[in-house]
């Protein structure tokens, strides 16, 4: 009886994240970028940095940038030094939405997709690397990034 309680414990507490990250906010791809913000809200340059700068975004494992305190940047991507000069702000939410979209043969993840992939660990499958909110953070701060 007392592992049953535990397992309804456990789904009670996962089912609300999980049937949350299945659902994906709706957006329009057009040309080589997504105009609208995923949330409907600008996103927050400072949370941005933050994730880009965190291991578990994994953006500087393959991208180095103006980040003196990062130690170890990856150098597998180009330079996200000069981002929001080189790209629009539509043109950095699709390319953390979906890089295939743009290039097929990208090794970058698709951060805010879950269908149709095949290469996904088991702790990523059914909901997206990314919630909106942290897509838009990151595009609001990789905007700011200009030469």
């Amino acid at each position: 009886m007392r592992s049953a309680s535990r397992f309804i414990a456990i789904l009670i507490i996962t089912l609300p994240a999980t049937v949350a990250a299945q659902q994906l906010a709706p957006y329009t791809i057009s040309g080589d970028g997504i105009a609208q913000s995923l949330t409907g809200q600008p996103g927050d340059a400072a949370r941005g940095r933050a994730l880009v700068l965190a291991r578990s975004s994994t953006c500087i494992l393959c991208h180095s940038g103006p980040f003196p305190e990062a130690r170890f940047q990856g150098d597998l991507a180009p330079s996200l030094a000069g981002a929001g000069s080189r790209s629009t702000m539509p043109q950095l939410r699709l390319r953390l939405v979906d890089a295939s979209r743009l290039n097929p043969a990208t090794i970058m993840p698709s951060y805010y997709r879950i269908d149709g992939l095949t290469r996904v660990g088991s702790a990523w499958r059914d909901k997206p690397i990314l919630s909106a909110e942290q897509i838009e953070d990151i595009v609001a701060y990789l905007a700011t990034l200009r030469e």
